[in-house]
């Protein structure tokens, strides 16, 4: 399978965001950065492209000017193992951003991200229509997720 590598678009912060998110994800690392040169078509030397790894995957930046803006119809997930991962993921991202619901924020950046606990997605697809049903609702009600809280959630007895 030909390797996929998610682009991310910015005006003048590829590098910034690239530095931003391989301090936070282990296993992470700027890759390469290319500069604009003198044929343009932004200022020569200016960082063109940033390739860098998340916890081992691949992405690039680009800072390819006001044109594009990234938006919350393409995010991240981040399946944490715990709820400390959880949290600590959360405010490392969320800080200078915009918090959503559901366990969903964008950072400083503009990037969009899912802060999801593992198990989370069993609860929500769990065979019993009714547990499933209870899980979806408890999440609809929460900013950040809480495995402990969902959990309890599915296994109140509300009959």
């Amino acid at each position: 399978m030909p390797a996929i590598t998610p682009f991310l678009w910015f005006d003048t912060v590829a590098e910034d965001a690239a530095r931003f998110y391989v301090g936070i994800f282990p296993n992470s690392r700027i890759t390469t950065i290319a500069r604009y040169g003198e044929a343009g078509p932004r200022p020569a030397d200016m960082v063109m492209t940033v390739s860098f790894a998340l916890d081992g995957k691949p992405f690039m930046a680009l800072n390819g000017g006001p044109h594009w803006k990234i938006n919350e119809a393409v995010s991240f997930v981040i399946d944490c193992a715990t709820q400390a991962d959880v949290d600590r993921y959360w405010d490392v991202l969320g800080d200078g951003g915009r918090i959503h619901a559901c366990g969903w924020l964008t950072d400083r950046f503009g990037v969009t991200w899912q802060v999801v606990p593992s198990g989370f997605i069993d609860l929500i697809t769990d065979p019993d229509p009714a547990r499933a049903a209870k899980a979806m609702k408890a999440m609809q009600e929460m900013i950040k997720l809480d495995l402990a809280a969902l959990r309890r959630a599915v296994d109140t007895d509300t009959a």
